[in-house]
């Protein structure tokens, strides 16, 4: 199962994903592809292009004061925070500089912000930064959250997604289904794979994936 293709992004061909086929479990739905984006997320050239790749796809004149960083996604965050300033997305925090942070998860899996983080929060313009996205659960709890914290979300970037939008906000994503050849995501009740007697690969989220032993 560790065999994988790689994927060229068509608009930005330094940027590619590594596509591995199985039966994989997440904690939203079950899908037949596993995204491995370790090294995009690790890499210091592979997290750079990466961000710039994503700066690219927003207007100047849009203010972000803080990048709210999901799936351990800190390192293209930071390099993301110096291209969006080269691309004339500018911040109004007091510093003149972006804050770049990643959320805590309560044993609820809840999204938090301690008390020493309110300030990269409240009444901060948010842009929210995730490897993947696809059911958009994920996506619409961590607005929700970041809503409660005082902050508003006004753009969302990700290297693969399947969803266009969440609520009125655009997802600007480098890789979509459409280039992840026939990619499918059940939930779990209604999954395909479960039905035919396929067994499951490997659990994953957002930090890798683990193996199940038959």
């Amino acid at each position: 199962m560790n065999t994988y293709t790689k994927i060229a992004s068509p608009h930005h061909e330094d940027v590619t994903l590594k596509v591995i086929r199985g039966h994989f479990v997440t904690p939203n739905s079950h899908i037949n592809a596993y995204i491995d984006m370790t090294t995009m997320k690790t890499r210091q050239s592979e997290a750079r292009a990466s961000a710039r790749a994503l700066a690219g796809g927003f207007a100047p004149g849009l203010v972000v004061d803080t990048i709210v960083c999901m799936d351990n996604t800190e390192v293209i965050g930071a390099f993301l925070a110096e291209e969006l300033e080269k691309a004339g997305i500018g911040n109004e925090n007091l510093h003149r500089t972006k804050y770049v942070c990643t959320p805590e998860y309560d044993t609820y899996g809840q999204m938090i912000f301690r008390d020493n983080m309110r300030i990269m929060m409240q009444d901060k313009r948010i842009m929210l930064l995730l490897a993947s996205t696809t059911t958009g659960k994920t996506l619409s709890r961590a607005v929700d959250a970041i809503q409660y914290h005082g902050g508003s979300v006004v753009a969302v970037a990700a290297i693969f997604s399947t969803l266009r939008e969440v609520g009125d906000i655009k997802v600007h994503a480098l890789f979509s289904g459409n280039e992840v050849e026939a990619y499918e995501n059940y939930p779990a009740a209604e999954c395909r794979m479960c039905g035919e007697g396929i067994p499951i690969d490997a659990v994953c989220n957002g930090f890798g994936y683990t193996e199940v032993n038959h």
